[in-house]
């Protein structure tokens, strides 16, 4: 006898294709925003007190909520943002997570990632 899965309720899959468009694309992201900021140091942002860290959540929370809502709409605005699979309502949280990270497009995405934020950290800790 063949066991169904559980349905995934659409305010679940919602809140957890936000999740992942935030806290793996925008974090990252603004993250690298936020160190060019320092080497330029405009103290309107990150010269504030927890500035810095309230930018990168704001931003990130933006990107979590707009993405997915526009990229279906604009596909050849957002084909570097987009991934589908993180609204695919069939898989699990992990199984999002699992084949986004099988994909080679993910591992150059991230190496990109960690490049940018080394050489960025590196600068600004080098001009304090």
């Amino acid at each position: 006898m063949a066991a169904l899965a559980a349905s995934k309720s659409s305010f679940q899959n919602r809140l957890e294709c936000f999740a992942l468009y935030a806290l793996l694309q925008g974090v990252p992201c603004f993250s690298g925003v936020v160190l060019m900021m320092k080497l330029i140091d405009p103290t309107e942002i990150v010269g504030e007190r927890y500035g810095a860290s309230l930018f990168i959540v704001m931003a990130a929370t933006f990107h979590g909520l707009i993405t997915p809502w526009l990229a279906p709409k604009f596909p050849r605005f957002f084909r570097q943002n987009s991934e589908p699979l993180f609204s695919d309502s069939t898989l699990s949280f992990s199984e999002k997570i699992t084949r986004w990270l099988g994909r080679p497009s993910t591992g150059v995405q991230l190496l990109t990632s960690v490049l940018l934020l080394s050489v960025l950290a590196v600068g600004v800790a080098s001009i304090r």
